[in-house]
């Protein structure tokens, strides 16, 4: 699936819609250079399962933790060099937890992700614009993603749901 999204408030309506889809146990998987919209899109899919509070770029603590109607764990890959370091983190428990799990950066462990997983692309195209490419791995995020296509554009995309 490939789609734009035109500002920020998109990205993260897309998001939003994605998060509405979650049953706990997802792993997304987020690629894109920096400002590229990944964290908009974090910020989103929090708010489509419930997070009051703000979410921000783990980039530094490498895993932020927030409470809606599943628990997130928001990973960033960023500073991670070899998928070692990343199994010395745990990593592994929150891919295979019962929440909903999504890793910035997830290039740098795709080799640890189960094969079970969404993968999210994005590429910068202008100072607002970023095309979207979600890929399905596995019956749970195809079915996720099939979703996830007929809810986020089955509406405007303004629509405040």
């Amino acid at each position: 699936m490939d789609f734009i999204s035109h500002s920020e408030a998109q990205t993260r309506r897309f998001g939003a819609r994605l998060g509405k889809l979650l049953q706990g146990g997802e792993v997304i998987a987020l690629q894109g250079a920096l400002g590229s919209g990944k964290t908009r899109w974090v910020q989103g899919l929090a708010l489509g399962l419930g997070v009051q509070e703000p979410v921000t770029s783990p980039t530094f603590t490498l895993i932020h933790e927030y409470h809606g109607r599943h628990t997130l764990y928001h990973i960033d890959m960023y500073r991670i060099t070899q998928l070692a370091e990343a199994l010395d983190l745990g990593l592994e428990d929150y891919l295979y937890g019962e929440g909903v799990c999504v890793i910035e950066w997830a290039e740098r462990i795709a080799a640890a992700l189960p094969r079970d997983h969404l993968w999210i692309t994005f590429y910068h195209l202008d100072e607002t614009k970023r095309r979207i490419v979600m890929h399905a791995a596995g019956d749970q995020h195809l079915k996720l993603l099939k979703e996830f296509q007929r809810l986020a554009f089955s509406m405007p995309v303004g629509h405040p749901s």
